[in-house]
């Protein structure tokens, strides 16, 4: 089991900055990859960013150039940093860890909301 605690999220103006993070403990030698889904109301809950163990990493076209997912290895955190935020950005952020099991572990979401 991996258990995943995230922080960071709120509420900032079209154009601003916010960092998300989320800790991994439990069975964190399985851990694979590390990344974030958001979901928006009435959406489906899609891929940010994920970054694996070895540091390859994917985006979301939408997030490419303004996003960026970051990894500590040894304190097994996973961070996103968001700059130039959008309006079509807000969303519940989650945090995903897949272990090299195949099996898919959830944050419990934190809100993000861009103004405009």
């Amino acid at each position: 089991q991996v258990q995943l605690v995230e922080s960071g999220g709120g509420l900032v103006q079209a154009g601003g900055s916010l960092g998300l993070s989320c800790a991994a403990s439990g069975s964190i030698f399985s851990i694979n990859a590390m990344g974030w889904y958001r979901q928006a109301p009435g959406k489906e809950r899609e891929l940010v960013a994920t970054r694996t163990t070895l540091g390859n990493t994917a985006y979301a076209d939408s997030v490419k150039g303004r996003f960026t997912i970051s990894r500590d290895n040894v304190k097994n955190v996973v961070y996103l940093q968001m700059n130039s935020l959008k309006p079509e950005d807000t969303a519940v952020y989650y945090c995903m860890v897949t272990t090299v099991r195949g099996s898919v572990y959830w944050g419990q979401g934190t809100q993000v909301t861009v103004s405009s």
